[in-house]
């Protein structure tokens, strides 16, 4: 494909969305064709799940069915948008992606890793991230940043569903996440976030830029035949 596809992962209350939304206006205002969308979601079909995933009133929830409807959300979000857009030759930003799902599913809900990458892959059709930006922090500064934040957008303040579990549950994710940058390190850059976004916007932006320039001399070379 000739797009580039860049994906956020962290913990709650990491600022994924925040970083994600600035390098989108980073890109986008030296030239670059960007699309910003997120997991789950990020179509209307996924939007309505993703309604159903966090709705706090489903405490009820399986977690064979909140990993299938993660998968199904996912299915259509590459279907629909990513896999188009790529195809186009854009800049796909995806706040959230395969990461999540073996880091909150597979460590934290203790699904089977394999089982996790093979339906990440049916889902996906095969269409990985070239860049994964990896936001850590302790889960303590994580978790009251996101109930904060829930707090300006509603009364009850009191956190979506999974931001809900307890701090066991958290602390195995973000483990999640570190060992899986462990295993893709070319890929899956960590980022220590700091309580200043603009010093973290500057790592994420040096990151990027990096990686871009790259990618560039690599296409061209393959295009003049290596040499």
């Amino acid at each position: 494909m000739k797009g580039t596809f860049i994906t956020f992962e962290g913990g709650e209350g990491s600022g994924k969305s925040t970083q994600a939304r600035l390098l989108a206006t980073y890109l986008k205002e030296r030239g670059q064709q960007v699309m910003l969308t997120r997991e789950p979601g990020g179509t209307e079909i996924g939007d309505a799940i993703r309604e159903i995933i966090l709705n706090p009133a489903f405490s009820e929830m399986k977690n064979i069915t909140e990993l299938l409807l993660l998968a199904a959300s996912r299915a259509q979000h590459v279907e629909e948008r990513i896999k188009p857009a790529l195809e186009r030759g854009v800049i796909v930003i995806c706040d959230r992606f395969t990461e999540s799902t073996l880091a909150y599913q597979g460590y934290g809900r203790g699904f089977d890793l394999k089982l996790m990458r093979s339906l990440n892959s049916l889902a996906t059709g095969g269409v990985m991230p070239d860049l994964t930006i990896l936001l850590d922090l302790p889960i303590e500064v994580g978790l009251v940043r996101a109930k904060s934040l829930k707090k300006k957008e509603s009364e009850a303040g009191e956190g979506d569903r999974i931001e809900q579990e307890d701090a066991d549950f958290h602390r195995r994710l973000r483990k999640g996440f570190l060992a899986l940058a462990d295993e893709a390190p070319e890929r899956i850059k960590l980022v220590t976030v700091s309580g200043n976004i603009e010093e973290t916007r500057r790592a994420v932006i040096s990151i990027v830029d990096n990686f871009l320039k790259e990618h560039e001399v690599g296409r061209d070379k393959r295009a003049g035949g290596g040499g």
